[in-house]
């Protein structure tokens, strides 16, 4: 019986690649040499030793402790915190999944510009508005198919994702050897030690939440964790490898775009198109041409297509499932025949569409892109936040939550190490809130802080409403009758209409009138939620 049941075991290598898969990525490492150029290897290896490790093997307890509910985030905080705490985390997890939606429809269209005309040119010549349609266009057409091509869809992410791991590590591998080739010329120049040293100023904190967004996401291994024949034994060596090839990824890779780009001198759509040139440039080096380019590209629009049709399906099931019926409304939980939650769909595309309305007013369409990718960088660690806050219920009440697998046997010690892993995120959320990629304090910048203060409210705030509407429904029966929907979507209309009319306003005036407009419609609609729907 027991040889039967080891088959289903997973083994230590194999926790590590699932890991891996959702950790860190090419353009992961692309970001955060936007952000701090060759220092990023210094602050690589500090996240790695003080950061990644920890907080895996903090994810392994956790996991383990609570394997009967899945695993999952939400289920950790419920079970040390209680019902609502565990469904506003998993609101607040759904919640950031929906700019990181957005920036995945994003990299399709610009994935699909190099695929198709082999340069930067297809989006030089599109407007915001173009760019937000097509992103837009993009989310209603992957809606539209979920339903008949989830199943290949998951294949291709599969597929996808694992063409983009042998890209990345194919970059390393051959830039190195390129560099070799070349005589050892790098386009960083000078290098020299200096050129690695962060300056620890508020600039390089306020990056800090990138960083961590890049390095987040192996809570989604934790299910896993129980399935081990020796978590005890085994997890430790699995979060070990996992380190070490972050490792070899983030600093090689740092060191890699070091060879292509000269790190004093960055391109300011690199975050939007610097994959593409590292590629071009490594093909170019080689004497390929584009060749590796259109492997990258193709592989980039297979990959981010799949996840995006992945994505707009699990996160709004997770989200509908794993909170329940006390707390979110019914008309959000409702399903069509095929067990599709049509009205989660139409919640997520609707604020999709607003994150998207707040940076169609931006400068450029790389504005866009770096805006949006950059408010990735403060919800996500944002959300981190739950799982050390987890992990210190636990270890001040160890007997309550026992684990087979456990880091740091001294309880005390073990709740130190959460606060402070705490407390670093935390900051890193708060700081990540000031703008990215433009000048400081100019109209833009103050337009960008305004968006990401509405942005974040919005998308917190709205799920703390939602329990209200909920407890509406249990008493009316219903949430809203037909005039109040009318007159709560006529707010929405009208509020658009208004920031089109403001043409074309300073951005920092426009910035604090939708913040305006954010609190008067806010208020608008709670006085319309106080009137009872059947009169």
């Amino acid at each position: 019986m027991d040889d039967l049941s080891s088959k289903n075991y997973i083994s230590w290598p194999i926790l590590t690649l699932m890991a891996f898969v959702t950790v860190i990525g090419f353009d992961d490492i692309m970001y955060n040499f936007q952000n701090q150029g060759m220092t990023v290897i210094t602050s690589w290896v500090l996240m790695l030793f003080l950061y990644v490790i920890p907080y895996s093997l903090i994810v392994g307890q956790l996991g383990g402790i609570f394997n009967k509910e899945g695993g999952g985030l939400s289920s950790w905080i419920r079970g040390t915190n209680g019902e609502f705490l565990g469904y506003f985390t998993a609101w607040t997890y759904w919640a950031a999944s929906v700019p990181y939606v957005v920036d995945s429809a994003n990299s399709v269209v610009v994935g699909f510009g190099w695929a198709f005309t082999g340069s930067n040119k297809f989006q030089d010549t599109m407007s915001n508005a173009e760019f937000t349609f097509w992103t837009f266009l993009i989310f209603i057409v992957f809606i539209f198919i979920q339903r008949h091509l989830k199943n290949s869809m998951e294949l291709l992410s599969t597929i996808g994702g694992g063409m983009m791991f042998i890209m990345t590590i194919l970059f390393v591998v051959l830039a190195f050897f390129g560099l070799a080739k070349n005589g050892g010329h790098m386009a960083t120049q000078p290098m020299t030690w200096k050129t690695i040293i962060p300056k620890f100023d508020l600039k390089y904190w306020s990056t800090v939440g990138m960083l961590i967004y890049a390095v987040n996401g192996c809570e989604l291994i934790a299910p896993y964790v129980t399935k081990m024949k020796q978590p005890k034994r085994d997890f430790p060596k699995a979060m070990i490898a996992l380190s070490i090839m972050t490792a070899f990824l983030t600093i090689f890779g740092s060191f890699a775009l070091g060879i292509y780009f000269n790190a004093y001198h960055l391109p300011n759509d690199l975050k939007m198109n610097g994959s593409y040139y590292a590629f071009q440039a490594l093909g170019q080096q080689l004497g390929v041409g584009k060749l590796f380019m259109y492997i990258y590209a193709w592989t980039s629009v297979l990959y981010m297509c799949a996840l995006l049709a992945v994505l707009l399906d699990a996160m709004t099931r997770m989200l509908i499932s794993d909170t329940g019926d006390k707390f979110m409304p019914k008309f959000l939980r409702k399903t069509n025949s095929d067990g599709l939650p049509i009205n989660g769909y139409i919640l997520t595309s609707s604020l999709s569409a607003f994150i998207m309305l707040l940076g169609v007013f931006l400068p450029e369409m790389n504005d866009v892109f770096n805006w949006l990718l950059n408010l990735n960088g403060i919800i996500s660690p944002g959300v981190t936040c739950w799982i050390f806050y987890a992990f210190m219920r636990v270890r001040k009440n160890s007997a309550k939550y026992p684990s087979e697998y456990v880091y740091i046997k001294n309880d005390k010690l073990a709740y130190i190490v959460g606060f402070l892993l705490l407390a670093v995120t935390a900051i890193a959320t708060i700081l990540g809130i000031t703008p990215q990629d433009v000048k400081q304090f100019s109209h833009t910048w103050w337009y960008e802080l305004i968006i990401n203060i509405v942005a974040i409210v919005v998308l917190i705030g709205l799920g703390a409403i939602l329990p209200s509407i909920r407890r509406r429904e249990e008493k009316y029966g219903i949430a809203f009758n037909k005039g109040q929907w009318i007159a709560i979507l006529g707010i929405v209309i009208v509020s658009i209409i208004f920031n089109l009319w403001l043409g074309g306003t300073h951005l920092a005036l426009r910035g604090l009138y939708i913040a305006i407009e954010s609190i008067i419609a806010l208020i608008v609609i709670t006085m319309i939620g106080h009137k009872n729907p059947n009169i």
